[in-house]
C-alpha cells in the first residue's frame, strides 16, 4: 500500500524500490475523471505492461475533492504515490514530480487518458534502451488515428506550424499530453526550463532539440475529451509569449507587432464581412487580405522595425506581397478544409476559421518581415 507524499520544491520523498518508469498524471480540479482514469491506468500497468511502473498523481493546488480522491486511491492501490503542490501549474507539477522521482524513465499523460495506453511501451522503450533521450506521442503523423473536432485540429496544426516557422522545430506535435524523458536527461534540462504552465512541454522539447538530443516520436490513437478544462485563448496567448521568449525577440517588437496585427485582423474581418455580401468566400478573403497586407507591411516597417525613409520601401512592399502569398495560401487552405467538412458553413464559422488561420500567417509574417527589415538596416 502506498502513501501520499507532500512534496514541495527542493524536497524528495524517502527512498523506495525504484521502478523502471514513473508515470506522472498532473491534475487540477479533476474530481470527475480522476478515479476512473487512475484505476484504468493501474489495471493496464498490472496486466498489460511488462515493466515495473509507478503512478504519481501530481495535484497542483486543486480546490475540489481531487486531493481526497487521490489520497483514497493511494491508500488502496500499490505503486501509486501522490504529490501535492500549493501552487497551480501543470509544468510546475511535472517538474516537481520528475525531480523527486527515482525511476530511470519519467513519463506523463493527461488524466483523461485520451491517448491509447498501448502506445506507452513504444514510448518508453527507446529511452530504456538508450536509443533516444526524449519521446513524444504525435497526433499529426500520417499513421496516427485521431478523433477530435475541426476547431481543435486546426488550432493544433496552427500552433505546430508557428513553432516550425519561428523556432525551426523538427518535432511534429508539441502539445500531445503523452511524453517521456530519461531521468538523466531531465536532470540536465529541467533547470533550464522557465515555464511552469502549459508551455512547459514546448520549451523542454525546444531546449532538447537545441542541445542535439534525440527525440523519438510515436504515432498515437487519440480521442478528444469534450470536457477539457483548458482555456484555449489564455493558453494560446501564453504559448505565443513563450515562443517569442525562446526566439529571443525584443519585447518592444512583439508588443508593436501584436498591436498592428490585432488592428490588421479587425480591419480584415470588417473588409471580409463586407465583401462577402457581394462575392464568394475565397475572393473576399483574397481582396481583404491584400488590402490589409499592404497597410500591415507599411505599419510594421515604420513602427515595429523602425525602418524609415523611401530607401528600399518598394522592395519591402514586394517582400510583403510575398508574405501575402503565404498568408493567402494558409487562409484559402483553411477555407477549403472548412468547406470540405461542411457543405454550407455559417458565416461566423468562416470568420472564426479565418481568424485562426491569420494567427498562423501573422507568426510567419513576423519572422519573414523581421529578417527582411533587419537585413536592410546598416
Amino acid at each position: 500500500m502506498s502513501t501520499t507524499l507532500e512534496v514541495l520544491p527542493g524536497q524528495r520523498p524517502a527512498a523506495v524500490t525504484a521502478p523502471a518508469v514513473d508515470i506522472v498524471v498532473p491534475v487540477y480540479n479533476e474530481e470527475g475523471d480522476l478515479e476512473a482514469s487512475v484505476r484504468r491506468l493501474h489495471e493496464y500497468l498490472a496486466t498489460s505492461f511488462p515493466l515495473a511502473a509507478r503512478i504519481t498523481i501530481a495535484d497542483n493546488a486543486s480546490t475540489d475533492a481531487t486531493p481526497f480522491i487521490a489520497q483514497r486511491l493511494a491508500d488502496e492501490l500499490a505503486d501509486l504515490h501522490v504529490v501535492r503542490l500549493p501552487e497551480k501549474g501543470r509544468g510546475r507539477a511535472l517538474r516537481t514530480a520528475w525531480a523527486a522521482s527515482d525511476a530511470g524513465v519519467l513519463a506523463y499523460m493527461d488524466v483523461d487518458l485520451s491517448t491509447d495506453l498501448n502506445a506507452l511501451l513504444p514510448l518508453v522503450a527507446p529511452l530504456l534502451s538508450g536509443h533516444s533521450d526524449l519521446a513524444i506521442g504525435t497526433r499529426l503523423a500520417g499513421s496516427a488515428r485521431v478523433l477530435r473536432g475541426p476547431k481543435r485540429e486546426l488550432i493544433s496544426r496552427c500552433y505546430n506550424t508557428i513553432l516550425h516557422a519561428v523556432l525551426a522545430t523538427h518535432f511534429s506535435d508539441a502539445q500531445c499530453g503523452f511524453k517521456a524523458i530519461r531521468a538523466d536527461v531531465a536532470r540536465r534540462l529541467l533547470p533550464q526550463v522557465e515555464d511552469d504552465a502549459w508551455f512547459f512541454d514546448t520549451e523542454l522539447l525546444v531546449l532538447a532539440q537545441r542541445a542535439g538530443m534525440r527525440i523519438h516520436e510515436v504515432p498515437v490513437d487519440w480521442v478528444d475529451d469534450p470536457d477539457s478544462r483548458v482555456d484555449i485563448v489564455a493558453t494560446a496567448i501564453a504559448d505565443l509569449k513563450g515562443v517569442a521568449r525562446l526566439a529571443r525577440v525584443p519585447a518592444n517588437q512583439i508588443v508593436r507587432f501584436a498591436a498592428i496585427g490585432i488592428a490588421s485582423t479587425l480591419a480584415y474581418v470588417v473588409l471580409y464581412a463586407g465583401l462577402r455580401l457581394a462575392m464568394a468566400a475565397q475572393l473576399a478573403n483574397a481582396l481583404a487580405l491584400l488590402v490589409t497586407a499592404v497597410v500591415n507591411t507599411a505599419a510594421n516597417r515604420r513602427m515595429t522595425f523602425d525602418v524609415r525613409g523611401r530607401a528600399n520601401a518598394m522592395r519591402h512592399q514586394l517582400q510583403g506581397l510575398g508574405v501575402f502569398g503565404i498568408a493567402l495560401a494558409i487562409t484559402a487552405g483553411s477555407l477549403a478544409v472548412l468547406n470540405a467538412a461542411s457543405a454550407h458553413p455559417s458565416r461566423p464559422a468562416e470568420i472564426a476559421v479565418l481568424i485562426t488561420a491569420n494567427l498562423v500567417a501573422t507568426a510567419v509574417r513576423f519572422v519573414l518581415l523581421r529578417r527582411a527589415f533587419t537585413r536592410s538596416q546598416p
